[in-house]
């Protein structure tokens, strides 16, 4: 894919841009100001629709220096390409905090990527067994630390 089309659907919208021609990323602009908070998610128009393949999907994601540097919190979301509608961004704010997002202001970040639409098979049991099984959420994290307490010269 070479090309992805963009509509306008306000035509105060901003055209997304790349600062550099490599990054994943097209920077997605604010089309009003809007003030966001911790209590409640907000959505943040954006102005532009996008016309995303068939085989490909949209990911909003955040701008890891906005992340880094304000209270700004931004939501993964996912732009199907079968929408044809305005794509907003959904966002809060860190611990209770407000950020007044600016009108043209650079909020989010959106990525194309290719997708797999596999068939859902419903199954018993899986053919193939592996070493981790249906341990998760930080239980390889325990394991080592159970480790190094067994191992530990100071025990």
């Amino acid at each position: 894919m070479n090309f992805i089309k963009v509509k306008k659907v306000h035509p105060e919208a901003v055209k997304p841009t790349r600062e550099h021609p490599e990054d994943a990323g097209l920077d997605i602009y604010a089309l009003e100001e809007t003030r966001v908070t911790g209590v409640k998610s907000e959505m943040i128009p954006t102005g532009l629709a996008f016309e995303i393949p068939e085989g490909y999907e949209g990911t909003i994601r955040p701008r890891s220096g906005k992340t880094a540097k304000t209270n700004l919190r931004i939501q993964l979301g996912t732009v199907d390409s079968g929408f044809d509608g305005e794509v907003k961004v959904i966002a809060d704010a860190l611990n209770g905090s407000s950020y007044l997002v600016k009108k043209g202001e650079k909020i989010a970040q959106l990525v194309i990527n290719p997708i797999v639409t596999p068939k859902v098979e419903l199954v018993k049991e899986f053919e193939s067994k592996s070493a981790r099984g249906s341990k998760g959420f930080g239980s390889s994290d325990m394991d080592l630390i159970y480790k190094d307490v067994k191992e530990s010269p100071w025990l």
